[in-house]
Order: C-alpha cells, then sequence, then structure tokens
C-alpha cells in the first residue's frame, strides 16, 4: 500500500485534494486517514466513552470504529490488506513519506513534499509520483499475497519470520533508541527478487516473498519480513531461514544505530 502523509497547515484539505487525485489517476482503492488530537465521537454524537474504543455497524454493512489505544501505523497496518493508497491528514511518521505544508520539518522526517502554503502543493504531482515512494508492506499483506498463488492448492504450509527494533542485547547494554535504515536504490530490490526466485527453485517451495522496511524504526517496530509457501512444513521452515540469513548477508542495506549513548553505523563496527 502507498501512503502519503500531510501535515502543517490545512493538512484535511490538501489531503482531500489529493485522495481526488490520486482516485482520477489510479484504479487502486483509496483510504483517507484524519487525525484528531480531541476526540469527539461521530458515532453516538455525545462525549468520548470510558472505553478505549467505540465500534458501530453502518446501514453498508462496515464497521466504524473510534479509539484511542490504536497508533496511527496500527490504522494503516488494517487498511493495507484492503487499499492500494491511503492519504493521512494531520499525522505522520518517521518511516511514511510526508508533504509538509509550512511548518517546521522533524529532522527525521520521509519528506517529499514542502510548500509553504497549501495552494503552493501540487496534488497532481505527488499523485503521479505516489507509486515510486517506499510502501507501506505488512506480514498480513505478504500473507495473502502468498494465498493468492496458483500454487496454493499444493501448499500444507505458510512460514514467517518478522524482525524487529531489539531495545537491547543484554542486560549491561544502553538501550537502544531507533534504528535507521538505508538502502541501495535498485540494488536491494533486484538481490532481494533474486534471492525469492534463488529458493522458489527448491523442491516443494512455491512462494518467497520478503520485504525490508527503510527509513527511521524506534524500538519494538517491525523491520524485516519473509513469508514461505511450501508443501511441508520443513521446506517451509528451512527455507524461512535461508531467506532472512541471505537478506542480512548478500542485501545492501545499511544500519545505523542510535543508543542512549552514541549513534554508528553498525557496518563500520563490523
Amino acid at each position: 500500500m502507498q501512503t502519503l502523509c500531510v501535515v502543517g497547515d490545512d493538512a484535511t484539505a490538501v489531503a482531500n485534494e489529493l485522495v481526488a487525485a490520486i482516485s482520477e489517476r489510479h484504479d487502486g482503492r483509496v483510504a483517507a486517514v484524519g487525525y484528531r488530537s480531541d476526540m469527539e465521537s461521530d458515532i453516538s454524537g455525545a462525549a468520548p466513552p470510558a472505553a478505549d474504543g467505540e465500534f458501530t455497524l453502518g446501514a453498508d454493512g462496515r464497521w466504524r470504529g473510534e479509539g484511542t489505544d490504536r497508533s496511527l501505523v496500527d490504522q494503516l497496518d488494517a487498511l493495507a490488506p484492503d487499499y492500494d493508497y491511503t492519504v493521512v491528514a494531520g499525522a505522520s511518521h518517521h518511516r511514511l513519506p510526508a508533504v509538509v505544508v509550512g511548518d517546521d520539518i522533524d529532522e527525521r522526517a520521509n519528506v517529499v513534499a514542502e510548500a509553504p502554503t497549501a495552494d503552493a502543493v501540487d496534488t497532481a504531482d505527488l499523485a503521479a509520483r505516489i507509486d515510486e515512494f517506499e510502501p507501506h508492506v505488512t506480514l498480513e499483506t505478504l500473507v495473502a499475497e502468498a494465498k493468492a498463488s496458483p500454487l496454493a492448492e499444493r501448499a500444507g504450509a505458510i512460514a514467517t519470520f518478522t524482525g524487529q527494533v531489539r531495545v537491547k542485547d543484554s542486560p549491561d547494554d544502553s538501550r537502544t533508541e531507533h534504528l535507521a535504515f538505508e538502502k541501495y536504490e535498485g540494488v536491494a530490490a533486484e538481490r532481494m527478487a533474486a534471492i525469492s526466485d534463488e529458493l522458489t527453485d527448491r523442491e516443494g517451495v512455491f512462494e518467497v516473498l520478503m520485504h525490508h522496511r527503510v527509513g527511521v524504526m524506534a524500538a519494538g517496530e517491525e523491520i524485516v519480513f519473509v513469508v514461505v509457501l511450501a508443501g511441508h512444513r520443513e521446506e517451509a521452515f528451512r527455507t524461512v531461514e535461508d531467506g532472512i540469513n541471505r537478506l542480512k548477508d548478500e542485501v545492501p542495506i545499511f544500519k545505523k544505530e542510535t543508543t542512549e549513548d552514541a549513534e554508528f553505523w553498525l557496518h563500520e563496527r563490523a
């Protein structure tokens, strides 16, 4: 799923224009996510309930909900299986492409466009370029893709691996505040595709899908996924392990670690 976050002045108006421009240019489904710091329920028309979330089934058969316990990434994860594009108004995440309108820029932000005013944002250009931005890929979307394989009827196993940001490796280590990942554009994708193809050539292995996120990720955030569709569990488990090991060894993705005490690139310490 391709995403764009809009922050700053008139973020909602710019986001609405982006939704229209993306819908006009692309065939995929487009979702719009709004952000309000003071939640007022649109569902009941009353003040927010004591519960952390409130949900109702609409006349169109769709669930609607509001709550305080779902992060922006949680919301995007929920949308990813069903939508091709999502535009977020009034909130951003340091890993997601962002459009900044007349506002200060977080130095960690993944800024793809900035403008002094809403009128100066070229929404048509952003809609044309949106497929070039880093996508929001989830484990669930990769599993769904594997299940859609024409060979899925021969599969008896789906094995997955998820790597996340570790706070510390041992009790005495300094806490990791965040990791930043950069990839060798083009080369990283080609190498991952080649590894997937080579592993899929194994007897009894039908699909191998992998994705490594880039940008800044905080403790506990998910970094990398490997999904294997295979005839039996033995092939699935073995291929998942080989897949993540080869990805780490062969794909040019570079990691900078920021701890409480220092900041350094991991390859420079190897």
